[in-house]
């Protein structure tokens, strides 16, 4: 191991975390905008928004990020639509992110039992009210350790944005490879930076996992 070697990469690596960080944020809020207007209109029934989100999940679920960042680069360019490639990146990650998170966040909704909106209902809330106040919480309660699992997923697969030349944490790992043969040294500080990233998010996802769960017993 070539410890100034990994000194003299450190900077670059730490650059290239922020960008990985703020990309992967960025789209992963979109992520989840996405995902609960989604899984409203699926928990609603609502005629032809629902078979169009259906669609929607379906084919963002059963292809992979990388032909989906292809296809929004190199693609839309083809009929007027141009980007850069940090925006194509968020785009990329939201559209397969909205579709896990409409999955978690549906399954929530769907788990809370029925006689709780005919119970709020009957004490004179609308719609909207039994939704913000009664529906949702619950439901973001029960959907939090899918929703935190794809945080994480989400966040993993900003390692394909190398591809579309943004540069990430693998694409400096790939190109001071590539320049430098320092193979071990550059996997090492790849690993690490993904461990300072990823492993907050999972210790934070699973603190809150335990409160929520407390709450919901009422320990």
């Amino acid at each position: 191991m070539d410890w100034n070697a990994i000194q003299q990469y450190l900077p670059l690596y730490q650059k290239a975390a922020v960008l990985t960080v703020r990309l992967g944020v960025a789209g992963i809020i979109f992520a989840i905008i996405i995902g609960l207007a989604c899984a409203v209109i699926q928990y609603d029934k609502v005629p032809v928004l629902r078979q169009i989100v259906g669609v929607y999940i379906q084919l963002s679920r059963n292809t992979p990020l990388l032909v989906q960042l292809f296809f929004i680069y190199y693609g839309l360019p083809k009929v007027g639509i141009r980007t850069n490639a940090e925006i194509c990146g968020i785009a990329g990650l939201a559209f397969l992110g909205g579709s896990y998170m409409a999955e978690a966040f549906r399954s929530g909704l769907e788990a809370i039992e029925p006689i709780q909106t005919e119970s709020a209902y009957s004490l004179g809330m609308n719609r909207w009210q039994t939704m913000r106040y009664i529906i949702l919480p619950q439901a973001m309660s029960t959907s939090m350790p899918a929703f935190m699992a794809n945080v994480i997923f989400l966040l993993k697969e900003t390692s394909v944005f190398s591809a579309i030349s943004l540069m990430d944490l693998m694409f400096t790992a790939k190109d001071l490879i590539g320049m430098y043969s320092k193979t071990i040294e550059c996997l090492f500080l790849l690993v690490v930076f993904y461990l300072i990233i990823l492993l907050p998010v999972s210790i934070v996802g699973s603190l809150i996992e335990r409160r929520l769960r407390y709450a919901g017993f009422g320990s």
